[in-house]
């Protein structure tokens, strides 16, 4: 079987995006009920720092965001009357307000939030870092609860599972069915939920290195070391990828597996099979070739698709 370790996905507006070992697409939905793909070859800048950990996660992750948010203008404008599409220029605004939210709250609010509540209860050291990593935990899982109320989101997160799922049924060596990969869990050892947590834990180490310096130097710290954290966790991440055969890494795994229940939802039939074609898209000849001579079998085990690594 082809070396699945380059397929990863994305949930969009209406879809999903798949990256391949050369090309990324993504497969929309319309509002028409048309399916659209655009295929594109995919970037490898990042590739020349993958023999340096840490550095190469924060440049995978830049990749990663700058790919997923042409994939999701795109997507977006697919749902729009063309004379009411979002410009460019209107969509990088939102995402860089998007970053400064997300910064604010998850990084600068627990800060400032442990730093009082800290004095208040008296705890200092190592344990300040825990308290603030559980604030920040406790503010991710309010953040994922509520926006899971919303019906677009709620779409959005159907074909995070979808995503999942077609990945799983590729990965496990079934054929490449929307019945087929219904069959999977919607859990993902590689999925960015995943990432998130593992990044909250990192943050927890990482500034206890740093310690509690003055309220400026606090906040600073929090957003400076970023790049690091991103890059400590990518190798985490990586390095469970590819020991999923080992007990203790599986355990460990689970909070991040168990989280994805807050941002995947059982898709559709329909969201599997643009799941499927956005996939499809990005295969190589090789790939295709193997996957058109699969014939209907069942998993032996329906479980997250571990095999692959980052």
């Amino acid at each position: 079987m082809p070396d699945p370790r380059y397929m990863g996905g994305q949930a969009v507006m209406e879809g999903v995006m798949m990256r391949g070992p050369r090309t990324w697409a993504v497969a929309v939905r319309t509002p028409d009920d048309d399916v659209e793909l655009t295929v594109h070859d995919a970037p490898t800048w990042a590739e020349r720092w993958s023999k340096i950990p840490v550095v190469r996660g924060v440049m995978a992750l830049a990749e990663s965001l700058s790919l997923g948010f042409k994939a999701l203008t795109w997507s977006a404008d697919r749902q729009l009357p063309e004379d009411e599409r979002i410009s460019p220029k209107a969509m990088g605004w939102t995402m860089a307000v998007s970053l400064v939210f997300f910064m604010a709250v998850f990084l600068v609010l627990p800060a400032l939030g442990t730093n009082a509540l800290g004095d208040r209860l008296g705890v200092d050291g190592f344990w300040y870092h825990l308290l603030e990593g559980g604030v920040r935990l406790g503010i991710f899982l309010g953040y994922l609860l509520l926006i899971g109320l919303l019906p677009d989101i709620k779409r959005v997160f159907q074909y995070h599972g979808a995503e999942h799922k077609a990945i799983a049924a590729y990965e496990n060596g079934v054929e490449l069915t929307p019945d087929s990969a219904q069959q999977f869990t919607t859990q993902h050892v590689r999925c960015g939920t995943n990432f998130l947590l593992t990044v909250m834990v990192v943050t927890i180490v990482v500034y206890a290195f740093v310690g509690r310096p003055a309220l400026p130097l606090l906040i600073a710290s929090r957003i400076l070391l970023i790049p690091l954290i991103a890059g400590l966790a990518y190798e985490v991440i990586r390095f469970a990828a590819r020991h999923m055969d080992k007990a203790w890494v599986r355990v460990a795994m689970r909070p991040g597996l168990a989280l994805q229940r807050l941002t995947t939802r059982e898709p559709s039939l329909d969201q599997l099979a643009i799941a499927i074609t956005s996939l499809r898209a990005v295969m190589t000849a090789e790939q295709l070739a193997e996957v058109e001579s699969r014939t209907a079998t069942a998993p032996s085990l329906v479980t997250p698709a571990f095999r692959g690594a980052l």
